[in-house]
């Protein structure tokens, strides 16, 4: 059985190669079209997803999905839509590819140009979140990549239905089929083999959580793009609008507390925290979202609201992802001191300050040592959508060519084209 896994996931991948190299060579027009027609397809499907989708819920809920999962899962007629949106924002992007990014002539006469081209073949491993399918499957195809898709699953019958879609809307077009492939299989085995294929597959970015992340960027003989987990942290200054802050800091955590970009720590400078903390408690706690507190924040906390009864919060507290209606408090004498914290606890993915004075942001936005740093606006803004990419292929960490939300020109390199007249020398 391990051996046709195996042999079923190198054919994809040499399909997936295939594809690449006739779709590096496709016009704008053409790549705009094939897009067109999978928004259009997904238009008319949308019944269908939902009920594939409704499928993958209910098995979901049978095993215990906790809600922010659920959640992530979940396909409704106006998430739908939106991914339609997103397909359309794509198709409407300048084309990243054939760029002259640098030109020189040397004294000898030959021209050098640095173009931009796309990357090849792009292994996606996610979970959960079907949106993922076609997000990364039309960023990839306007950048002119072929992509292997391996979902989680949980969203089986909701991918399964999205990859049908595609590759159905591309037989209408000049784009190969085997432009978009879904691994068929959610077994780990599959994905052992595929990570293993560096002749074939140039480029892994696993989305989902730190588990999956690192057991990717430890098997893989491909270059990873990736970030490991999402703790986030709001820090309210002692010049802050407090308005505002409470504003941002409900939304920011439990909007959508499932995500990658919702904070799971707030940090207070001590000289507002007994103003401040009672009514953003409030506010949050009306949102059901559980509180872990500092020793002075508990104090505060419990005086002004015994009734809440707040956990301690640990080192261990201020370190976690938790995906759920939790929030962790720590309060700092200055701006320096949240600084310290935001780069002690943070994961380098997104970091806000709340703030009238300039001087101080200014100094957070280039001291947070963060992919997205923020002022006076919330973390859940890290998103592709958000930034005008069109859409998103994930968020990056990393320090490499890409960091933050990553769009189309992250998923192109380059190539020299050297022009010449006949030069030997």
């Amino acid at each position: 059985m391990t051996i046709e896994l195996e042999k079923q996931v190198r054919e994809l991948a040499e399909r997936a190669r295939g594809a690449s190299l006739v779709l590096s060579g496709l016009s704008s027009d053409e790549k705009n079209h094939a897009l067109e027609r999978i928004a259009l397809l997904l238009e008319k499907r949308i019944d269908l997803l939902v009920e594939k989708n409704s499928r993958d819920l209910e098995e979901g809920e049978k095993n215990g999905l906790s809600a922010a999962l659920i959640d992530r899962l979940r396909l409704t007629p106006e998430r739908i839509l939106g991914m339609i949106e997103g397909v359309r924002q794509v198709a409407s992007l300048d084309d990243p590819v054939g760029h002259v990014l640098e030109q020189t002539t040397r004294p000898n006469g030959l021209e050098i140009r640095k173009v931009s081209v796309p990357i090849g073949v792009i292994g996606i491993i996610y979970e959960s979140r079907p949106n993922v399918t076609i997000d990364c499957a039309a960023l990839c195809l306007k950048s002119g990549n072929a992509s292997i898709l391996r979902g989680g699953k949980e969203a089986f019958h909701s991918n399964t239905a999205l990859a049908k879609i595609i590759r159905e809307a591309l037989t209408e077009t000049s784009v190969p089929e085997d432009s978009v492939l879904l691994i068929p299989t959610t077994k780990r085995e599959a994905l052992n083999h595929l990570l293993k294929l560096d002749e074939l597959v140039h480029c892994i970015i696993p989305r989902g959580g730190e588990a999956l992340i690192r057991f990717v960027a430890e098997n893989s003989r491909i270059p990873v793009i990736k970030h490991y987990k999402g703790v986030c942290n709001l820090y309210v200054d002692a010049e802050a609008d407090q308005e505002l802050a409470q504003k941002i800091a409900v939304t920011a955590k439990c909007g959508r507390p499932g995500v990658c970009n919702a904070i799971e720590n707030l940090i207070l400078h001590k000289d507002i925290a007994e103003e401040f903390l009672p009514q953003v408690a409030d506010k949050l706690t009306d949102a059901k979202c559980e509180l872990r507190g500092d020793d002075l924040s508990r104090s505060i906390l419990n005086a002004a609201r015994p009734d809440l009864k707040i956990k301690e919060a640990t080192e261990e507290d201020f370190h976690t992802e938790y995906l759920d209606l939790i929030l962790s408090i720590k309060t700092v004498s200055s701006a320096e001191e949240a600084i310290e914290a935001v780069n002690r606890y943070g994961s380098f993915h997104s970091d806000a300050i709340v703030t009238r004075n300039e001087k101080t942001a200014e100094r957070f936005l280039a001291s947070v040592d963060t992919s997205t740093a923020y002022w006076n606006a919330s973390t859940r803004f890290t998103d592709g959508f958000e930034f005008g990419l069109g859409a998103e292929i994930g968020i990056s960490t990393d320090r490499l060519h890409a960091r933050g939300p990553m769009g189309l020109k992250e998923l192109c390199t380059y190539k020299y084209q050297v022009r010449g007249n006949g030069q030997t020398k």
